[in-house]
């Protein structure tokens, strides 16, 4: 078993840690083999080195056991019960929804706009990642009243941003028997931008839409970045990365403009029988909120705060910080890494200037090198008053 192909990728191991991973058995290799400087270390943006060891692991997610179940962490709004639709669903002024129930595992609107208005989730969430689908019974398309009559519906995004909800089989380029406008048809961001494709499936299927919806960021009333959408229909692409023009709305440009950090999810009422069923999302993380690893929206005071607290975590697991062994200098290097500064820097240059006096075998040498080179590269020592004289 060969994990590596590049034999760049081996660079900064030692002939042993070489070989056993190119023997295939890196993952017996204890984490001290690796946990000490490998790629470029912190700066002003990024409270984290390049390949940090330091650096917190993911949680664990359990995936869905079947397509379209909602994994471990995500919040469910609707899963086919009553009860479920009674306990998060309500209507615009914070009562029962009058929209109506199958137990069949679907709740649904009736036409000629008799279910009280839109339909709101109780809970209230911005960035995320969101999973739905609909169905329009083919008996309950209203062709004879315009295109925008067949199934109308809307998936609202805090209640201000729609993903078109309508039946569109009949509306390509390679069959267009059912006119219609392009960012009007299923899986346009409403008013702004048509579906890149168009992979509905015939009325009476089941619809699926998966979303991932970052909101507009904002510094006051100074716009920092518009937000994003991304949709998957019917697991196909159609909106890549769609930054957003405006708040939705029909006919007109409707600009931007700033509303609280969470809103409810809103499923239009557009006087159409429209069935939905399996509703879910995950709340994500703005990037906009990651104050100490972003090239993006790192704070710097953030960013050392991080930095220091990770040095002073690895200083504290130094046995003894003020001898002059090799493995010190070099768990040193990494804690100046973070933090070169105080008592930190004195015991590093210190112990340093020790070793050069009474230094070790070449190949401990060498190790010792090769820490300080990446401290070089990356600015924290100087070349001159560091690594030459262990050479």
């Amino acid at each position: 078993m060969i994990l590596f192909h590049n034999p760049h990728c081996l660079k900064g191991f030692s002939n042993v840690g070489k070989f056993l991973v190119l023997s295939g058995f890196i993952l017996m290799m204890p984490l001290s083999v690796f946990a000490k400087l490998y790629g470029d270390t912190p700066d002003e943006k990024h409270a984290w080195a390049v390949h940090d060891w330091n650096r917190p692991l993911p949680t664990r997610v359990t995936p869905a056991k079947v397509m379209g179940g909602a994994p471990s962490d995500a919040v469910v709004l609707f899963d086919g019960t009553l009860e479920s639709f009674k306990r998060n669903w309500r209507d615009k002024d914070g009562k029962a929804s009058k929209w109506s129930y199958s137990p069949e595992g679907y709740f649904y609107t009736v036409p000629n706009w008799k279910n009280g208005g839109a339909i709101y989730s109780r809970a209230e969430f911005g960035d995320c990642q969101l999973h739905i689908e609909y169905r329009h019974d083919p008996k309950e398309l209203f062709s004879d009243k315009g295109p925008q009559m067949r199934g109308n519906s809307g998936v609202f995004l805090m209640d201000n941003y729609e993903i078109q909800v309508l039946e569109s089989y009949h509306t390509s380029k390679e069959d267009a028997s059912i006119k219609n406008y392009p960012d009007g048809q299923a899986g346009a961001v409403y008013a702004e931008n048509p579906p890149l494709v168009n992979p509905a499936k015939p009325a009476g299927e089941w619809q699926v839409y998966d979303i991932i919806f970052h909101q507009p960021v904002w510094d006051g009333d100074k716009l920092l970045h518009p937000g994003s959408v991304t949709v998957f229909f019917n697991g196909v692409l159609v909106q890549d990365h769609w930054e957003m023009e405006g708040l939705t709305t029909h006919c007109k440009r409707r600009p931007l403009a700033p509303h609280a950090l969470k809103g409810p999810l809103q499923l239009q009422d557009h006087g159409c029988v429209v069935q939905f069923r399996n509703i879910w999302y995950r709340p994500l993380a703005s990037r906009w909120a990651n104050t100490t690893h972003s090239s993006m929206s790192a704070k710097s005071d953030d960013v050392m705060a991080l930095r220091r607290a990770t040095a002073s975590q690895l200083y504290a697991k130094i046995p003894n910080p003020k001898s002059a062994t090799a493995e010190t200098i070099k768990a040193l290097a990494e804690v100046i890494s973070y933090a070169n500064e105080g008592e930190y820097a004195k015991d590093f240059y210190s112990s340093l200037e020790k070793y050069r006096n009474n230094p070790g075998p070449k190949e401990e040498v060498e190790s010792v090198n090769e820490a300080l080179e990446i401290l070089i590269r990356c600015k924290v020592i100087s070349n001159e008053s560091k690594i030459k004289l262990l050479k």
